[in-house]
């Protein structure tokens, strides 16, 4: 016997936008239900990065100290080596927001503190370890979901589901979506590298001849990131692990290279950047990656995927607390959430064309003197320019504020 329950709205995927939009819909008083597959929170390598647009909209849900209580890095701005001197390519001090800094917060406490929050709410239901295998139907319309609970199969009915499950949504494969996939000419091997010194927080990347690095500072290590040619993981296996580890340990004299004692500790992401050109079917709404996944340039997919959800929680609590939920109101979301994917992922393709030139051959090219020297001297000489890239990064495009149904002041915490 297969059991089945109902709720108002079920949320697939228990990642940052599932999260908040569960969190927002409960403030609202809607019946939501939150799956998540996993037991728990905790994946390395995920998205950790928290900018200043989101920074925002936890300092409007009063949750800003908790979160600040939290042990986690700040970075300020992020340098580059141009002309053989350093320079700030983006300085978020400048910019006029609450909180201008990037946070570096290992993504299972966030989350954590997004479901604590949640269960405050008596609307609010996280079901952990709980796979979605399917959706319900009848006719066109979804009308909820198939899930595999303690007990066996099992059903939850629903007026609205939506899938925040990721770049390779299950729901999404399920309604027949399919997104349109462009080229990307790298992939990324992270890994992470114990610190020997004090950390200095900001984001300069490493580049020698044959390597280049993004370093992330955490409390107490690196988070890396090796940048491979597209399906380029075969080729830097080939040149064996000593010789990586070799290279990495000149390229980072302040970290040891002590983790990396197999390939395994080196997790190598496809990454892919597509994007559906339409969101939603009756009763089924895309979110986040299950909408646009974006690359890891300048990590923002995270902050996307969380404006999604606090626009979507605007444009459907009312609906949903009538319970009469339209294709209309799911086409407004896509409507007002669609341009800002397609900006930010124009932008980020054009940094992948700069990128395939960088590894062309598997080698890492650097730019003219003369012209690197000129780029330095202008962003010496004109330092504000700094802001553009830090807004485009730490805020985005059409930045989005919590509903006043979901604020909350902020309770006083301890550090």
């Amino acid at each position: 016997m297969t059991s089945t329950e109902s709720t108002t709205c079920a949320i697939v995927g228990g990642g940052p936008a599932g999260m908040v939009l569960g969190l927002l819909l409960a403030r609202a008083g809607v019946e939501v239900t939150v799956f998540e597959k996993h037991p728990d929170f905790f994946r390395d390598f995920r998205g950790d990065t928290v900018h200043p647009v989101t920074l925002t909209l936890l300092e409007d849900l009063g949750l800003h100290p908790k979160f600040a209580a939290l042990p986690h890095s700040e970075i300020e701005k992020a340098e580059f080596e141009l002309g053989g001197r350093m320079v700030t390519a983006a300085d978020f001090r400048r910019l006029n927001v609450p909180h201008p800094m990037l946070a570096l917060v290992p993504q299972w406490d966030l989350l954590n503190l997004l479901a604590e929050a949640g269960k405050e709410e008596p609307s609010f239901t996280l079901r952990m370890n709980t796979p979605v295998t399917g959706l319900l139907r009848e006719g066109e319309v979804v009308t909820g979901v198939r899930y595999q609970g303690e007990d066996g199969p099992a059903e939850l009915r629903a007026d609205l589901t939506v899938a925040c499950d990721g770049r390779t949504s299950t729901l999404r494969a399920a309604a027949g979506l399919i997104p349109k996939e462009f080229p990307v000419p790298f992939d990324v091997g992270w890994f992470r590298l114990d610190a020997v010194t004090t950390i200095k927080y900001q984001l300069t990347p490493r580049i020698s001849d044959d390597l280049a690095l993004v370093l992330i500072p955490r409390e107490g290590y690196f988070q890396a990131g090796c940048f491979l040619p597209k399906g380029g993981e075969g080729q830097l296996h080939a040149r064996g692990l000593d010789t990586f580890r070799t290279r990495v340990a000149e390229l980072v004299p302040e970290a040891t290279v002590g983790s990396l004692t197999s390939w395994d500790a080196v997790k190598v992401l496809d990454v892919k950047v597509n994007r559906l050109s339409t969101w939603h079917r009756p009763g089924l709404l895309c979110i986040g990656d299950a909408a646009h996944a974006m690359s890891p340039v300048g990590g923002v997919g995270i902050n996307l995927a969380v404006a999604d959800a606090v626009a979507a929680a605007g444009i459907l609590a009312q609906p949903l607390l009538d319970r009469d939920i339209t294709e209309a109101e799911l086409a407004a979301v896509q409507k007002r959430r669609e341009l800002p994917a397609v900006i930010t992922q124009s932008v980020q393709r054009l940094a992948h064309r700069a990128m395939r030139r960088v590894l062309l051959g598997g080698r890492v090219m650097t730019p003219p003197r003369w012209l690197a020297a000129a780029a330095g001297a202008l962003l010496d000489r004109v330092p504000a320019l700094a802001v553009i890239p830090a807004y485009a990064i730490g805020v985005g495009v059409r930045p989005e504020r919590a509903p006043d149904f979901a604020r909350r002041p902020a309770p006083v915490v301890d550090r």
